[in-house]
């Protein structure tokens, strides 16, 4: 079979039972290609990776060496969940690596979202190899390729594959969810134990929370967005929005504006919140959501968010925008 084409026989994965099937048949061909070996993973805490992460536990358990990287650009409870998770509760060797000011450093006042993107993409390079070099007897490296990366981009996924490592590191691929759509492969990750606020997160870019601060990142507005966006997702859980719209966020741009506080006047930035439904991302309409929830919204942001007077709901859809405003 060619690797890189999905067998047109192939059964959809949706129910548990053809999950199970497709499981156990994974963790069979993961022993038969790695035996006693050691596999490399960054673990990100995205759903492909966790579900790969989680996958290659059950077949391989300790011989999974994952490595998490925490550049300071994840989504509030993150870093802490996927050491809950993958730690605490899966037993997973599992790497720590608080980079978070190297990160921050690296990006200080760069605004051009291009080079923020690079910025990150390099250093993540940097660290996943020193770790990497800190470590013995791997031969394998794990990635979260989904069948979608391999019809968009041949085969190469940057989020999980870590593309630049020297000569040296070049690892043999483990690929197991390789020939799944992101629905099958959250129907694996359902049937394997992962929480559902993983399984079904919503779709987050590359270079996480950076492309939401926009313009060159400071920590204050890193932390507006991270604050800002924590109080958005969980309010949408609450009033029952949570898988009904495909993706909410919020973003807060590198410009002040003039507002009042306890009878104070106030100069402090905008949180702008975005909420859109697509099938394919290709096109997207922005979600109708109820006036008073969004005055819910404002209500909370400005009064618990630090250095936020303002609150402001993106009305427009794709195109002409896009999705992320970097």
């Amino acid at each position: 079979m060619n690797n890189n084409v999905r067998p047109e026989n192939m059964t959809r994965i949706k129910t548990k039972v053809l999950a199970d099937a497709f499981i156990e048949k994974e963790i069979k061909n993961i022993r038969e290609q790695v035996k006693d070996k050691k596999v490399l993973l960054a673990l990100s805490g995205g759903v492909d990776s966790s579900v790969v992460a989680a996958l290659l536990i059950k077949a391989i358990g300790q011989n999974l060496v994952c490595v998490h990287v925490n550049h300071g650009l994840l989504r509030k409870g993150e870093p802490e969940q996927v050491i809950e998770v993958f730690k605490n509760q899966m037993n997973a060797n599992l790497i720590y690596v608080d980079a978070v000011d190297r990160f921050l450093d690296k990006l200080a006042g760069v605004s051009d979202p291009e080079q923020k993107r690079k910025i990150i993409g390099a250093e993540f390079i940097r660290v996943f190899e020193e770790e990497s070099r800190k470590l013995t007897d791997i031969s394998f490296l794990a990635q979260g390729t989904i069948y979608p990366d391999i019809l968009e981009s041949d085969g190469v996924k940057a989020q999980h594959n870590v593309v630049g490592l020297p000569e040296d590191l070049k690892f043999e691929l483990v690929e197991p969810v390789k020939l799944l759509f992101k629905d099958e492969v959250r129907v694996v990750g359902k049937a394997l134990g992962l929480p559902d606020n993983m399984v079904y997160r919503q779709p987050f870019p590359g270079p996480g929370l950076g492309v939401r601060c926009l313009g060159a990142i400071t920590r204050e507005r890193l932390e507006a967005v991270r604050e800002s966006d924590a109080i958005v997702r969980e309010e949408f859980a609450k009033n029952n929005l949570e898988g009904k719209v495909w993706q909410y966020f919020t973003i807060v741009p590198d410009f002040k504006s003039v507002g009042v506080k306890d009878g104070k006047r106030t100069f402090a930035y905008p949180v702008i919140i975005g909420a859109v439904n697509t099938k394919d991302a290709m096109t997207a309409t922005v979600e109708n959501l109820p006036f008073e929830f969004l005055e819910h919204l404002t209500a909370r942001i400005t009064s618990e968010v630090k250095n936020v007077n303002r609150v402001l709901y993106d009305l427009t859809p794709k195109p002409s925008a896009t999705i992320e405003w970097e």
